[in-house]
């Protein structure tokens, strides 16, 4: 039988969903035995989902890296769930990303979803991210696909893209939060590393690459703690 680039995406998403049910979702999960060492939070939308096994993988024993139970997805989403996703609040330090769905807005259309409403949420979920009194990475949104998305067939175009960033980026620098520049990382990457044109989604190796930044991220993030 023979095997389409959209069949291998497939395959390749399905490998990484299969990853994703192996990632720690909560406190209760986390390895008792490794307590002492920095408590990390990821919280974001699919492409995080995508990453977070790597970066579990690379900084074993360095950290317990953990991801919100599902997906991120919009900043409305966020606001009704933060609370749960912090738990406890006793993180050392937490990345966070919104993005993607605003743009997009998957199963989100009857909702104001524009940079203006995105910067209202976002803010709000930043004043209660900083009284986890965590350490907070801004992970940049990941670039847009070139072509209609696969499902919905919206297509976002480059200036809506850098309206989206630039609020982040805003709220973030007049907060003093760090800003882990994935966008950036994987804009000249896109092509070599995309499922296809019009996916925002990613190959295993694309993935890893995010992974590896990502870490290093955190990593210089637990340094200065």
């Amino acid at each position: 039988m023979m095997i389409t680039n959209r069949s291998f995406a497939f395959i390749a998403l399905l490998l990484i969903c299969c990853s994703c049910a192996t990632i720690p979702s909560s406190r209760d999960s986390i390895d008792r035995e490794n307590a002492s060492l920095p408590k990390v939070l990821i919280i974001g939308d699919s492409i995080s989902l995508g990453y977070t096994p790597f970066v579990i993988e690379g900084m074993a024993n360095k950290a317990i890296v953990t991801h919100h139970e599902g997906n991120a997805g919009p900043t409305m989403r966020g606001i009704e769930n933060i609370e749960s996703w912090l738990g406890d609040g006793d993180w050392d330090v937490i990345q966070f990303n919104w993005g993607l769905w605003d743009m997009y807005g998957w199963r989100y259309y009857d909702i104001d979803r524009s940079p203006g409403k995105y910067e209202s949420r976002l803010e709000v979920l930043v004043t209660r991210l900083e009284q986890s009194g965590a350490s907070l990475i801004w992970a940049t949104t990941t670039p847009v696909c070139p072509d209609g998305e696969m499902k919905e067939k919206v297509k976002i175009d480059l200036e809506t893209e850098k309206a989206y960033l630039e609020t982040a980026s805003r709220i973030m620098k007049s907060h003093g939060i760090e800003i882990n520049d994935l966008h950036g990382f994987m804009e000249s990457k896109r092509e070599r590393y995309a499922i296809a044109d019009d996916d925002v989604h990613y190959t295993e190796a694309g993935y890893r690459a995010l992974a590896k930044q990502v870490s290093k991220s955190i990593s210089q993030a637990l340094a200065r703690n």
